[in-house]
């Protein structure tokens, strides 16, 4: 039985920030919208949920589209409702945010998919309420990254401290004392130094590192925050 027959549909979609890391700046994932209205102009990936959907299966869709993951960190960011936010139909947006390390491989993915990375602090004017999720997503980045691991989602699995430092340097918009970064970070005992060296920057290199989840949650039971 049709309960609500009388009831005006509303379109639901999901637009996903896609934030990556090319180990030298961060970088926001968009793409030629292909459709009206502003066909042509820079947008998020986005797309309507499937009647079939859950709302976030529709996000991972979306991102595993443009950049062949599926295995990432994705996140739901919040609820955007303006009645004149899309002048195409009365549209409600949940947004999620996705965190992804740029690579050859999906670096291909998004090139055919027609995408192109940006970097963040040189974005072009977006369509709709689309820098405004941009910007709330960062946001959230920045505050959850004080206290969460974040940042190693953004990074391959094998990384150099000054590659660590450099990430959190642009998520904090701010440049950490060298010194105390490093010490800090090795203090808290989640990192896995390896018999290997990144001497793509100086003669005598740098160790590459990747970092151990298990003794990162072994830190939450101890009650030991995550903070640099």
């Amino acid at each position: 039985m049709d309960y609500y027959r009388n009831k005006k549909p509303i379109l639901l979609a999901v637009d996903c920030i896609i934030f990556g890391f090319d180990l030298e700046s961060i970088k926001l994932l968009v793409f030629n919208r292909e459709v009206e209205p502003f066909q042509g102009h820079w947008s998020l990936l986005g797309s309507f949920v499937n009647p079939d959907e859950l709302v976030s299966n529709a996000a991972g869709r979306v991102v595993e589209e443009c950049t062949g993951l599926n295995e990432i960190y994705l996140e739901e960011l919040q609820t955007y409702s303006d009645l004149s936010r899309d002048p195409g139909a009365r549209v409600i947006s949940i947004a999620h945010y996705a965190l992804i390390p740029i690579d050859d491989n999906n670096q291909k993915s998004v090139e055919k998919f027609g995408a192109r990375w940006f970097n963040f602090e040189d974005l072009p004017e977006l369509i709709f309420d689309h820098r405004q999720m941009v910007e709330d997503a960062f946001e959230k980045l920045r505050r959850k990254a004080r206290y969460r691991p974040l940042g190693f989602e953004l990074l391959p699995e094998k990384f150099t401290i000054p590659q660590l430092k450099k990430l959190y340097d642009l998520i904090y918009r701010k440049e950490l004392d060298r010194a105390n970064f490093r010490k800090k970070i090795l203090s808290m005992n989640i990192l896995e130094k390896l018999n290997e060296k990144d001497k793509s920057s100086s003669k005598k290199g740098a160790y590459f590192y990747r970092f151990i989840p298990e003794r990162y949650d072994k830190l939450i039971e101890e009650g030991i925050d995550f903070k640099l």
